[in-house]
This record gives structure tokens, C-alpha cells and sequence, in this order.
């Protein structure tokens, strides 16, 4: 597989204090001629909790097949951005250790002209005492109304170098609150740096990013923007990221503004911290992103590892497609350097490929070196990533996968549902044995039983690691219990935001064909064919009018003899993909379907209209320039009433050279066929497979290289295990390889039939 709010924030009010100024307009302290006198402190206030979400999730949403994609893009579609809604939230628990990760704002510390651009919250001023910041607050109390601006934000500043243990104390002060309602009241007198020194206060003092005093800042930077200098704009964004407010409003006017600078005078500093807020914010208007290409360009060369890392995750973030070219070019810089990127630059970088389904054989090469010596080091999240990269780009490296495999079980207990989901997605979808790695999989569904509490919330990733573990045929029978229960299966029908009936229906016929006795729960019939339509009517429009599936389809109605020995449907609905059933008997001559797949397959009907007049009762014969002419030179040949149907048993041959030819036109010309072309009597319906007969059933399959991994001829897991239930049911699969197939497309229609002809017949002889 793809939305941003708010982090949710405690509701913490703060207190204000208040100053005023001489003539200067500087600010002055005001002797007070009072005792000092220690108000009693409010409670202490615990400082508010900010929940923590992996913002880089992969979305679960499922899709069928596309030109573009696999048959099942699960957790392949394209990541949304990673919203920080409560579905994108795994539960906090506190057995939990938190994953290693990198400082998504590392790179600021790659030159020193991120200074101008970004808040680095890592420097604090000297701090005071609790008793100077009281004593501030005092004045503030003493001054009310004759405060100007400056007086504000050094009262600000200086309440901002309490240590952040102390803050809770000032911020539940009521003159702190008085303090703020006066830098509201000045909002309009502030000039543009004295804005930004507030917003920096605010940072320094915690302010909840709920407070709506912001939503005020917010306008009024929005009002100023278009006369703000490009630095002030980018610091100014920083600073909301660092409040962790979301302004979309004045992301909107940075944005407009970003497309008009002169980047002549602007260097790689302001380009990269510019695609950091893009990519906090989730989005990037197409005017900016053709100058982000423009400029990203120009100063690729410039760019560090960080900083590729960087750029690589604010595109992904925001889910902005530059062009292919762009894009290699990017990650060919990351390959010059990826043995001193971080490895959190390293799987950002993975990111953007795995977004924008761009191989790059330089870099995934690099992994079969750089993940076996990183991975002892990675954290959980790291190693998902990894893992869902490789499984996007169907690309399978056992060094990589190995590596991974000998890492997880010691970190499994530290896992999310989410981690546990993707991780079983991914190893299943590249097909790898549990053999390799015993513990892998064991311990995989050992945490997700311990995650049970989380699998209400986020059903998606539980059933996205079941379908994972089926894909390697491993089938956990107290889990699929539980997934197939009434209760879970009413969670997950009964969602609105969540399309995850199909891998429902998946996982239950999977169920019922692989786990022999299984005596669980299942679906409701209804539900079943509900989802069956779905697909059904999906592959109509889709796949079932493909060039590749249409022409084989046409091709072998004239080998076999017509409609009625063709049939176009879903063999097996749960796997997603269409099917060209053939029947042969056991003399390997093709029966028409029609009458006996009525009963035998009650799903989607074909959409080939009945089977009238000769193609019904007979086999067919394709029609060549020399059986033609073989049957012009048969003389007197004897018309029969009823001419008893030909037995006729086609054989395959060998590829011959004939006239440049892969494959030799026409067929063998039999005893009774040209009898069966003369004659012009009405003949008998289709004739019945006699009882006991056995019957060859045939599944002919059109695949495209994206059902395999990369570069190779190993299916990916639904196509792998759609194979393995294929043959369940006593099916042989014929496969038309889209190495051989696609490339005869364009070739004589006899070269089609003979190589179709020599892939029906060719096992009989």
C-alpha cells in the first residue's frame, strides 16, 4: 500500500507575566518596594504527555491488480504519509523498550547555515531559578497594561530558560496567562524577528500546541508572509514543527511564496530543510515541486549523506512524485556514499524507492553488504523498513533477508502489531522458507499473540501478518481462530475506514483448503459472495480485457474448437486473478466445459455467450493455407448424414526452423476431418464425459514480471500460493511465462497458436 493531525497534547494552561518600557522602549524593572513574598505554587504539574507514532508506516490498504502493480498490492501501495491519527498509533505499553531510531533533524548539523533556517532545541540559554522567574512574574503583575512589545518578549525569553523540570510551575501561573493575552493584544506591533524570538520562547516554555493563542500567531504570520524574508519563512515553519503544531494555512502561503524566491542567492542549506517541512507537513503543491526538482538538481552534488536521507523522507512523507530520471539520480548519490550514511538515512532512502517502485540495482546490491553488518546494531523499526523496502521492490537478497532473520527473534518482544504485521508480510511475500530461519517465524507469532490486546485497533496488521504466514504456508490455528471469530469478523466488516473484507475472504478459503479438519470458525456464505462480485466485477473491467489475456484467450477458442473449451473466469476468487480453464480427456483431447462447470464452479459465470451450432459438439481445427489445400486435392469424399465425431489427438512438436519461424503452422490432418468440414448436416449436442472418465482440468495462466521477484522466476506469495492451491484442487497449470508470451504478441498468429498449442499438449507426450 495510502492524513496528518495534531499530536494530542495535555491541556496544560500557563500564566503570564507582564513588563513595561521607558521611552527607549527598552524594558525596565521596576523597583518594588514590597517584601518579597512567595506565593504559595500551584500543584506541580506533570509535563504533558506527547504520544509517539512511527509516522513512516506503510498503508494497509489492499487493491487488485493493476497495470502498474501486482495482482495484490497490500502492503505495497503507496505510503500515505504516515498520519498521526489514532489508526496509525500503536498502544503505548510500558514493557516495552523503545526502538533505536535516528534524529530525524541531524542533518540541521551538517552546516552551519541551517542556523538561520531552523530552532536547534538541543542549545538552551543559562537557565535561571524558579525564584528569578517568579520574580518576573511579578513585575508582570506590576506592569498590566504598560508593557510594549520588546518588554513581552524579554519577559518571554527570559521565563523560556527555566529548566524544563520548573516549567509546569510557570505555565500554571495565572499571570503567566496574563502575559500571553498581552503579547496577543501587541501581535500586530511585533516586528517580524521579534514574531519569531516569541515563537522560539514558546518553544523553550513547552506551550502546548493545542493552545489557541496559536491559531492567532498562525494568522498572523499567514497576513505577513508574502513579505517575509525566504530564511524567516523556513525558521518560522520550524519553530510550528518544533511546537508540533500543524498550521496548514501558513505551510499553504510558504509554499506559494517558495515558487517566487530568487534561489539564486539561496544554497543547499534552505532547499533541504524546505523539503524537511514539506515533509512534516504531508504535502507539496505541483507548481513547488517542479522548482524542488529544478533546484534538487542543481545542488544534488552538494548534498551529504544526511541530507540525501533527509530529502529522501520529505518526499516520501508528502508523497511527491518527481520524475524516474530524478529519482535515480538521487539515489545514485546515495550509493556514492551510502557506507557513511546513518542507517536511519539509509532506509529513508529505501523509502523513497519503495514509494516511487524504482529499482536501483547499484544500491540494492549494496544492501547484501551493508545489511548483514548493520543489522546487529538496528532497532525493530529499522529492520521493518528493510525488510518492507525489499518486499515493495520484489526483490529478495537471502544476505539481507538472513540478517534480518538472525536479528529479529532477540527484538520480537519489543514489537508492535505493526511491526509484527509487515515483517511476516514481507518475508512471506519474498517466499522465505522458514527452513532458513527457525526461530523467525515462531517468534514473529509468538509477539503477535502477546500484542492480542492491540489486534481490535488495528486489525489491519494482524491479518496483514496471517496472510503473510499462509503465504509460506504456516497456518497458526488459534490465531486464524481468532480471526475468523464472529466478533472479529464483525470488527472488521462493520468499518468504515478500513477495506479489509477481502483478505478476510482470502485467509478463510486459504483455511479451508490447506488446514485439513479444520473444525473453526468461517465466514458467512454471504459475506463470501459479496466479496467474490467485488473482485469479479474488478477483474472484468481490468484484467479480464488485457491485450495479453485477450489474445491468448482468442487463440486457444481456435486450437481447442471454440467457446465452449475456453473458459475466462476466477478459479479461485480469494487469490485475485483470472484463469483460461481448459479440459482435456484422457487421451488428451479437449472437452467442452459449459455443461459440466455449471455445477462443478458456481462462481462468476464467463462472460462468453453459450456455444451454438458446430463449436459446441466438436473439437476444432485451426485452418490453415495447407490443410486447405490438402482438402481441395480429396476427391469424392462421402457426405454422411451424421458423421461420427473425430478423435483427434494433437500432439506437441519440437520448435522447427520454417521460414524464420519459431514455431511450424497448421496441425496434422486426421482420418475424419475432412468429413467433419464437408459436411453441412445439423450435429449432435456436445457429448458428456462418461462416467469414471477422468479429466485433465487445465488452468492457463497469463503472468506478468510482477508476480515474481526481481530478476528471477520465484513467484511472490499470492501468486505462489494461489500455484500451491491450484494444484490442491487437481488442477495442472499451464503457465504462459511474460518472458516467452509478450514478446510473441507481436508475431504471427500461427507462431501464437503453436506456442499455445505446445504448452496445452505438450506434457502428453
Amino acid at each position: 500500500m495510502g492524513p496528518s493531525q495534531s499530536p494530542g497534547q495535555g491541556s496544560t494552561w500557563c500564566s503570564i507575566t507582564l513588563m513595561h518600557t521607558d521611552g527607549s522602549g527598552r524594558a525596565q524593572l521596576t523597583p518594588v518596594g514590597l517584601t518579597r513574598r512567595r506565593e504559595r505554587p500551584p500543584p506541580t504539574l506533570a509535563p504533558p504527555f506527547r504520544q509517539q507514532s512511527n509516522p513512516y508506516s506503510v498503508s494497509s490498504s489492499r487493491s487488485l491488480y493493476s497495470t502498474q502493480n501486482t495482482l495484490l498490492n497490500l502492503a505495497f501501495s503507496r505510503d500515505n504519509g504516515g498520519g498521526k491519527g489514532p489508526s496509525d498509533q500503536s498502544a503505548p505499553s510500558e514493557e516495552l523498550a523503545p526502538d533505536v531510531r535516528g534524529n530525524p533533524r541531524a542533518f540541521q548539523k551538517c552546516r552551519p547555515q541551517y542556523g538561520a533556517v531552523s530552532h536547534d532545541t538541543s542549545q538552551r540559554p543559562p537557565p535561571i531559578n524558579a525564584d528569578e522567574a517568579f520574580l518576573l512574574l511579578h513585575k508582570v503583575s506590576v506592569l498590566k497594561g504598560s508593557l510594549g512589545p520588546a518588554d513581552i518578549v524579554h519577559f518571554l525569553s527570559e521565563l523560556g530558560r527555566l529548566p524544563p523540570k520548573q516549567l509546569p510551575l510557570v505555565r500554571g501561573d495565572t499571570r503567566f496567562s496574563m502575559l500571553l493575552r498581552y503579547g496577543v493584544e501587541s501581535l500586530r506591533l511585533f516586528s517580524n524577528a521579534q514574531l519569531l524570538e516569541v515563537l522560539q520562547a514558546f518553544v523553550s516554555l513547552g506551550l502546548p500546541a493545542a493552545h489557541s493563542m496559536l491559531g492567532l500567531y498562525e494568522a498572523e504570520l499567514v497576513l505577513r508572509a508574502k513579505g517575509m524574508e525566504p530564511r524567516d519563512l523556513l525558521l518560522a515553519a520550524d519553530l510550528w514543527r518544533c511546537l508540533g503544531r500543524s498550521v496548514p494555512q501558513f505551510l499553504k502561503q510558504l509554499y506559494g511564496c517558495a515558487t517566487s524566491w530568487s534561489w539564486a542567492c539561496l544554497g543547499p542549506a534552505e532547499l533541504v530543510q524546505l523539503i524537511y517541512v514539506i515533509g512534516e507537513g504531508r504535502h507539496c503543491s505541483p507548481p513547488l515541486l517542479l522548482t524542488l526538482e529544478l533546484q534538487l538538481l542543481r545542488h544534488l552534488d552538494q548534498l551529504t549523506a544526511e541530507e540525501v536521507g533527509t530529502v529522501s523522507l520529505g518526499l516520501f512523507k508528502s508523497q511527491s512524485s518527481l520524475s524516474a530520471a530524478t529519482v535515480v539520480q538521487l539515489v545514485n548519490r546515495a550509493r556514492e556514499m551510502v557506507q557513511e550514511m546513518s542507517d536511519y538515512g539509509l532506509v529513508n532512502v529505501l523509502k523513497l524507492l519503495r514509494f516511487s517502485y524504482l529499482d536501483h540495482r547499484g544500491l540494492l546490491a549494496a544492501l547484501g553488504k551493508e545489511i548483514p553488518r548493520r543489522a546487529p546494531q538496528m532497532g525493530v523499526q529499522g529492520l521493518m523498513h528493510v525488510a518492507l523496502a525489499c518486499s515493495a521492490l520484489h526483490y529478495r537478497d537471502d544476505r539481507v533477508l538472513l540478517a534480518i532473520a538472525d536479528r529479529l527473534p532477540s527484538l520480537a518482544p519489543q514489537c508492535r502489531i505493526k511491526d509484527v504485521g509487515k515483517l511476516l508480510w514481507a518475508f512471506g511475500t519474498l517466499g522465505f522458507p522458514p527452513c532458513q530461519a527457525p526461530r523467525l517465524f515462531p517468534s514473529l507469532a509468538q509477539a503477535m499473540r502477546q500484542r492480542e490486546p492491540e489486534f481490535q485497533r488495528f486489525p489491519e496488521h494482524f491479518l496483514t501478518g496471517l496472510l503473510g504466514l499462509a503465504f509460506v504456508g504456516l497456518f497458526p490455528t488459534d490465531l486464524l481462530s481468532l480471526a475468523l471469530s464472529p466478533d472479529f469478523v464483525g470488527l472488521v466488516t462493520g468499518s468504515r475506514q478500513l477495506e479489509l473484507k477481502k483478505d478476510l475472504f482470502t485467509l478463510d478459503e486459504t483455511v479451508g483448503l490447506e488446514v485439513p479438519g479444520w473444525t473453526g470458525p468461517r465466514i458467512s456464505r454471504a459475506l463470501a459472495e459479496e466479496v467474490t462480485q467485488q473482485l469479479w466485477s474488478f477483474a472484468l473491467k481490468d484484467v479480464c480485457v488485457k491485450p495479453e489475456v485477450l489474445e491468448a484467450e482468442s487463440l486457444l477458442r481456435e486450437l481447442l474448437g471454440g467457446e465452449g473449451f475456453v473458459r475466462k473466469h476466477m478459479i479461485l476468487p480469494h487469490a485475485r486473478s483470472i484463469d483460461l480453464e481448459v479440459h482435456l480427456d484422457q487421451a488428451g483431447s479437449p472437452l467442452p466445459l459449459h455443461s459440466e462447470m455449471d455445477f462443478q464452479n458456481p462462481g462468476p459465470k464467463a462472460v462468453s455467450p453459450p456455444f451454438p451450432g458446430w463449436e459446441g459438439g466438436h473439437i476444432g481445427v485451426t485452418i490453415t493455407e495447407d490443410l486447405l489445400a490438402q482438402l481441395t486435392n480429396i476427391k469424392g469424399a462421402p457426405i454422411k448424414p451424421h458423421p461420427k465425431r473425430p478423435r483427434c489427438t494433437m500432439r506437441s512438436r519440437k520448435p522447427v526452423s520454417e521460414q524464420g519461424r519459431v514455431f511450424p503452422s497448421g496441425v496434422e490432418l486426421t482420418e475424419g476431418i475432412p468429413g467433419t468440414l464437408s459436411s453441412s448436416m445439423a450435429l449432435p449436442p456436445s457429448p458428456q464425459v462418461p462416467p469414471g472418465k477422468a479429466v485433465q482440468r487445465l488452468a492457463v495462466q497469463v503472468t506478468n514480471r510482477n508476480q515474481f521477484c526481481y530478476r528471477s522466476q520465484q513467484l511472490l506469495g499470492l501468486h505462489a500460493l494461489k500455484r500451491r492451491q491450484l494444484v490442491l484442487k487437481g488442477y495442472r497449470v499451464v503457465e504462459l511465462h511474460h518472458w516467452e508470451w509478450f514478446p510473441l504478441l507481436g508475431r504471427s498468429r500461427s507462431e501464437k497458436r503453436d506456442y499455445l498449442h505446445s504448452k496445452i499438449f505438450g506434457d502428453l507426450d
